[in-house]
Parts: C-alpha cells; sequence; structure tokens
C-alpha cells in the first residue's frame, strides 16, 4: 500500500480529518456501524470524530471506511491471515503427546526438505495444504508453490474475547494545520529520523513540495534531516533557499548521498550518481560559501574523492577556487594539520591548556571529550572543568543532556557500557568496561565533581528553555522516569508504537503474554522464521526457552515450527507469566531468526508483536483488539529482539535490537551469550529520561501541579505530551534555543586531594 496522507496521519498522530461535504447526513446507525467495525480491529471514534461523521453523507462516509480499515489493519497486523500449526493452540499443543508432536514435526520437515531437493511438488500424504496451495503437481521448474504439510484437525470452537482483555486505541479529529505539524515537527527534529519517518519526509516533497517553504521550521538542527530534505528537494528542483542552512562540506556530502539513494548517517558506503550540471552548481556553490572545507572533507577522504570524480570541480576552476584547492589537497594527499591532531598532539604532551583551548572552539567535541579530559588533566582538572562552563552554553541540546544523565549517573556500579553505531541497523555494541574515578576536587558544600557538573548542566538546560512559550501548570508523571529521551531514530522499527531503547512500561494486569509473527518468503526461496521466548533468572543465568525445538515448558507454549511461508505463515508462543515467577525468571526475551539465513529485508513482509490475555482459548488466536505492540522486522539481519520483559518489575522493556547470526544454524541456542549480553546492555541501559526533560522545561516556564486536572500542560505515559509523541519531543522540547546565553559560572575548591 502506498503512502497517502490519510495513513501519514493515522499512524502518526491516530488522527482523521472529516469534513462534510453539505449532503444529507448519514443516520446514527451508520454511523454506529462505522465505528462498531472500527472496535473490532482494535480501535475507537472518539465523541469527536463520532460528532464529525455524523455530518457526512453515507456515500462519504463509506468512502472514508473503504480507506482507513486497510490502514488500521495493517497497524496491528489483522489485514494478514494467521494459521498456526495447531488451529486449537495453545490447549491442542499442552494436550498433545511428545510423540505426535514430534511425528508432525517430522512430517513437516521431511516435505520442506523434498521441496527444496527437487524444487518442484513432492507427492502430498494425509495433513492439508496451506491456503491457496494446488493439489496438481507444478512443473520442476516452478518455485513459487504453496507447498507445506500441515497436520490436519478439526478446529474447534472459542469462546467470546472477555471484554477486559480488549485494549482500544482512540481515533481523535485532526485538521489540516495539524496534518502539516507532521512535517514540520519531523523536519524540525532535533534527532535523527526513522527511515519510516524518511519516508513520510519524502511523501512531502514529492506531493507537498509547493507549501513547503511555508512549514518550514525556524530552525533544522540535526544534519541529517536538513541534508534529507534538501537531498530529496533536489531530486525535483533546485532549493537555493536552502543554501544557508548548510554549513558544513559533510553537510553537503551528505545531500549528494541522499540524491544518490544512500545513506545519509554515512555508516554505509555508496556509489554517488551521475550528477546533472544544476546539480553540480548547487553543490558547487553549497561548497564554496563555507569558510573551510579541507579539514571537514579530510575526514572521510576516500568517499570525497568518490564524490569529485562526479562533481568535477575542475570543470568550473574559476568560479570555485577555494573547494577545488581542498579537493586538490584531499586527492594528493597534501599535508594538512587538522584540529583532531593538535588536540592529539596536546594530550600526548599533558599539555592540558592548549588542549582546552583548542576544544573551546569547537564546544561539542569538549562535551565529548569531557569525561576523558578530567581524567587525564591530573592536577589541572580544575581548568578544564572552568573551560567547560565557559562554552557549556554553545553546546546542543541532545548533547548536553547526554551530558547531564553521565554525570548524574557516573557512580552507578555498572561493568559494562552500551553504544549504538550509527547507521539504519539497531546493532549495539557492548564494552566491559568501568570508569575510572575523577580527580577529587573539594568543591564548596562538599559535593562531589560528578553531581557538580550535572547540576550546572542543568542549569544551563533551564536558562535556554526560559525564553519558551510558558507552559502554565504542568502535571508531570512519576512514570516518565523510566522512558527514556528519543535521540537518534535512525534504525527504529516502524511499530504501532514506538519508543526510545530501554524505555520501559508497566505490563497490563494478565497472566498470560501472546508473543506473535507473521512473515512471507520471497518467489521461489523457502524462508523458515522461527519465534522464540527465552527464561533468564535476575543475574542473566539461561533458565529455558521456548522455541521450535522444545515446544512446550515451564507453563509456556508455542504453535508448531513452520519452515516455509510461500502465501504467508505465522507462530505463536504463549508465555504463562505466574508459571515462570514461581520458577525464579526475572527476564523473557522475544526472539526472531531468519532459520534459512536470509535478511529480513529481503523478505516482502515480516512483522512481530505481542498480546495480552487471559483466557487463552477465548477470542482468536489473533485478536486485534489485544494487540499491545506490533513491530515491523525489517533490518539487514537475520535476528531481531524486539523487547525484554521484566517480570520483577513488571514492565516490557523496549529493546528493538538486530543481530547478525554466526555459523550455519540460527536459533535462539546458537546465540545464547548475544542474548545475555544485549540483555544486559538493554535493562541496565543509563540516558536521560523523559522526566528530567521536562521537570527543566517546567521549571524554566511553567508550574508544577500534582494533578493532571486543572493542568494547562501534561506530561504522562497516556495523556498530554506522550512517550510516544517522539516527533514532537524532538523537535519542541530538545531545541538548541533562539537564545544560547551563557551561564555564568566558576569551580570553587578549596584543594586538589
Amino acid at each position: 500500500m502506498s503512502l497517502n496522507a490519510l495513513e501519514i496521519y493515522l499512524t502518526k498522530c491516530r488522527k482523521i480529518i472529516v469534513q462534510g461535504n453539505g449532503k444529507q447526513p448519514s443516520s446514527s446507525a451508520t454511523v454506529a456501524t462505522f465505528n462498531r467495525n472500527l472496535i473490532s480491529l482494535g480501535f475507537v471514534c472518539s465523541q469527536e470524530v463520532t460528532g464529525a461523521l455524523a455530518g457526512l453523507s453515507e456515500e462519504a462516509l463509506g468512502s472514508l471506511y473503504r480507506q482507513v480499515v486497510p490502514i488500521l489493519k495493517q497497524m496491528t497486523g489483522v489485514h494478514r491471515t494467521f494459521k498456526p500449526m495447531y488451529p486449537n493452540f495453545p490447549k491442542q499443543v499442552m494436550e498433545a503427546s511428545d510423540f505426535e508432536l514430534y511425528l508432525n514435526a517430522i512430517a513437516h520437515y521431511w516435505m520442506a526438505a523434498a521441496r527444496d531437493m527437487s524444487q518442484g511438488q513432492p507427492r502430498l500424504f494425509g495433513g492439508r495444504l496451506t491456503e491457496g496451495a494446488s493439489s496438481t503437481p507444478a512443473p520442476v521448474d516452478t518455485l513459487n508453490v504453496p507447498l507445506q504439510w500441515l497436520p490436519e484437525y478439526e478446529v474447534e470452537n472459542r469462546e467470546s474475547l472477555p471484554e477486559e482483555e480488549i485494549h482500544l486505541k482512540v481515533i481523535n479529529l485532526g485538521n489540516q494545520d495539524d496534518f502539516w505539524k507532521v512535517f514540520t515537527r519531523l523536519v524540525g527534529s532535533n534527532g535523527s529520523l526513522s527511515e519510516s519517518d524518511k519516508a513520510i519526509v519524502q511523501w512531502f516533497v514529492d506531493n507537498q513540495r509547493e507549501d513547503i517553504p511555508l512549514f518550514l521550521p525556524p530552525a533544522i538542527p540535526q544534519k541529517e534531516n536538513l541534508t534529507f530534505l534538501v537531498g530529496s528537494l533536489l531530486k525535483h528542483e533546485i532549493p537555493t533557499y536552502l543554501i544557508p542552512y548548510l554549513k558544513t562540506a559533510t553537510d553537503v556530502l551528505r545531500v549528494a548521498v541522499v540524491m544518490s539513494d544512500g545513506d545519509v548517517s554515512l555508516a554505509t558506503p555508496g556509489k554517488f550518481r551521475r550528477f546533472k550540471r544544476t546539480e553540480r552548481r548547487f553543490l558547487l556553490d553549497a561548497l564554496e560559501a563555507l569558510p573551510a572545507v579541507t579539514e571537514d572533507m579530510l575526514r572521510r577522504p576516500e568517499v570525497w574523492k568518490r564524490f569529485g570524480r562526479e562533481l568535477r570541480p575542475g570543470d568550473y576552476a574559476s568560479r570555485y577556487q577555494k573547494t577545488l584547492k581542498a579537493f586538490d589537497v584531499v586527492r594528493n594527499n597534501e599535508a594538512f594539520e587538522t584540529f583532531n591532531s593538535k588536540v592529539e598532539a596536546g594530550l600526548i604532551r599533558k599539555d592540558v591548556v592548549t588542549v582546552i583551548d583548542l576544544l573551546k572552539t569547537r564546544p561539542g567535541d569538549f562535551a565529548r571529550r569531557f569525561d576523558h579530559l578530567l581524567r587525564t588533566s591530573g592536577e589541572q582538572a580544575n581548568v578544564a572543568v572552568q573551560g567547560f562552563m565557559d562554552v557549556a552554553h554553545k553546546v546542543s541540546t541532545p548533547v548536553l543532556l547526554q551530558v547531564h544523565a553521565h554525570f548524574k549517573n557516573r557512580d552507578r556500579d555498572a561493568d559494562h557500557r552500551a553504544f549504538f553505531p550509527k547507521g539504519s541497523v539497531a546493532k549495539v555494541q557492548v564494552i566491559d568496561e568501568t570508569l575510572s574515578p575523577l580527580p577529587s576536587l573539594e568543591l564548596a558544600g562538599g559535593e562531589p565533581l560528578d553531581k557538580f557538573i550535572a547540576r550546572f548542566v542543568r542549569n544551563v538546560l533551564v536558562m535556554r528553555f526560559k525564553p519558551l512559550p510558558s507552559l502554565g501548570k504542568v502535571y508531570l508523571d512519576e512514570a516518565l522516569r523510566t522512558q527514556n529521551v528519543p535521540f537518534a531514530q535512525r534504525s527504529a522499527s516502524k511499530a504501532l508504537r514506538t519508543l526510545a531503547r530501554g524505555s520501559r512500561l508497566t505490563l497490563p494486569t494478565t497472566d498470560t503474554l501472546r508473543f506473535f509473527v507473521w512473515w512471507k518468503e520471497p518467489q521461489g526461496q523457502r524462508t523458515d522464521i522461527d519465534l522464540a521466548a527465552v527464561f533468564f533468572s535476575a543475574d542473566w543465568k539461561r533458565l529455558a526457552d521456548v522455541a521450535y525445538y522444545n515446544l512446550k515448558d515451564w507453563g509456556s507454549v508455542h504453535s508448531g515450527d513452520i519452515t516455509s511461508a510461500p502465501v504467508g505463515a505465522a507462530e505463536f508462543i504463549d508465555v504463562h507469566l505466574p508459571t515462570l515467577r514461581e520458577k525464579a525468571v526475572r527476564y523473557v526475551s522475544m526472539v526472531i531468526y531468519s532459520f534459512t539465513q536470509q535478511a529480513f529485508k529481503d523478505l516482502p513482509e515480516c512483522f512481530a508483536g505481542w498480546m495480552a490475555r487471559q483466557k487463552v482459548q477465548s477470542g482468536e488466536i489473533f485478536e486485534a483488539r489485544t494487540v499491545q505492540d506490533k513491530i515491523d522486522i525489517a533490518g539487514d539481519t537475520t535476528v531481531n529482539i524486539p523487547l525484554f520483559f521484566d517480570l520483577q518489575e513488571n514492565q516490557v522493556v523496549w529493546s528493538d535490537i538486530a543481530l547478525k547470526s554466526r555459523g550455519p544454524i540460527n536459533n535462539s541456542g546458537q546465540a545464547g551469550e548475544n542474548l545475555v549480553l544485549m540483555g544486559k546492555a538493554i535493562t541496565g541501559l543509563i540516558k536521560p529520561t523523559l522526566y528530567d526533560l521536562f521537570d527543566m522545561h517546567a521549571e524554566a516556564r511553567g508550574n508544577k501541579v500534582d494533578s493532571p486536572s486543572g493542568a494547562d500542560t501534561v506530561f504522562s505515559l497516556h495523556d498530554g505530551i506522550t512517550p510516544f509523541d517522539a516527533d514532537r519531543i524532538m523537535s519542541e522540547f530538545m531545541t538548541n534555543g533562539t537564545d544560547q546565553s551563557e551561564v555564568q559560572g566558576n569551580v570553587v575548591y578549596v584543594t586538589e586531594t
């Protein structure tokens, strides 16, 4: 389904625009039917939407319904048919003998192997074909016959789903101006965009290009977002009005990469396309307008050499002399002293004062090196602190938030550190490292140095936020202490709701979590996707798992291993929480594997998620009304860990982590050590929290109150501004500010100890 305005607004904001057409309005019965049908998909219209729908003619209401339903179905996954191996799951698997399960598995695997070897259609015996299959033998060279053997069972009637298990999501009323805020907030976001968000920006460029100048934010602070917009526009026009936004040579490079359909983060190498003459002049104009480009180009010399071959600055030697000279330095490997080389030389000489003077010219670099500089400054640590305080007001908000969180939590006992490398895949690097102590400066009042720095940085941010519009009375939900600030979203998966990695939500009241995965294989390529649940103790000892090789254990049960999906296939796991808690399980990992080693990105479709179920034999096995999260699995990897569950804290932990398998077999048993490492990293992640961020805004431009009733601004999990409003948070609450005024401060110390 191609992207359209209705889908963008529904998926990003859960809103629709309803405009009456002046014809005979619909009857209340027709409107009620519209709403009732949406309830079956897990959604319900707000009173405002219901009232607006009543103003539509029945023809217009029917047209809107036909547009809305496919989008809502895709949001929860109900647009696909879910047929597990055992149709009366979970009771059927729990009651089946090991022999029956084993025999069915062997027959299913035998058929898959026969298909692989013959590349035709083996003779069927017993069992049933999947939907769409033919019993007529196919030609040997035809691989797209939907062939698989599944055991044949009579489908039992299931009782109705209890109302208390239904989880409805409200659709609210929107308008055209609010719809355009989607674009403004995404482009103005102070964090990188996910692939799905970039697709939305691309839609505005392709379909609403003439109005874009009217809805640009006052600033575009995030370089990747800026250059993605410029590069996308350059495919249609020459947006000279955006040249002043390009501040560095790397900005221009990113634009060229976007024009060549490459990775705007520059984490993945790519090829440059041939540029039109007008495009080359735009890129060269942007480079020539910059005060200095050589050093920036030397950060990625090989990339610039490839870019230069397509840009050909020598064709305009007299017009772009400065740019041509910079390319000569890069191409000929001419000697050039860079900023980083000066800093490193100063560190080697232990010339702290010179290093600090250099870093003060680049406050962002200073902030990133600050902890290391403190640990290596020796007796001059106080000089380093004062130097940072002099320029902290010039550091971007995202970096300052991370500096604040780092020093606020620096004394936490941690034996490892986790990093998310730049790129479009959510990989995690974990290193065993304990930071050495900071130097002991005896500050006024005996305050530790790390707490002093955290407090100072917080004051800088509060001062930065003061000029922003008043928030009035502010209610701040304590639950936001477990919600991390969304920074880099570039590798975030498209999901029904999206959180920052490491964020936690309280589990709904339920005894059973039902995991699900659905996938379809590429034509002619048998694809086996596996779903697993892995159980760990509080100290991360692996206790048990439920997967294709162990269908039932510890009160939990798998729906059966399906090894191909020519017309789509599904697997489920029911995880019984009371039993796991009795057995001292603390963590549960939900894992999706590509057993046949195809990368998820190569599949036509693959998604996963979880439901909260109490009466497990009630309702359909897949019930859209009970879906808590649905996540698209589309990375260039073969293992995905969308979620961890902390049973001790009764929380789900958002992970959205991708791994690549090692070795010929890809399953949860082979990935044991990696699962433990990822689990420790994501459940112990130390990041800036939304509570701290919103608390700074409340102090700067509002008055905190104890109740949401009567509050002008509400920050909470489900009302007002929530953790799911990532684009709004990154654009409106992580602004670098129009007045980055200096916060005066001095290090007050007595002696160095």
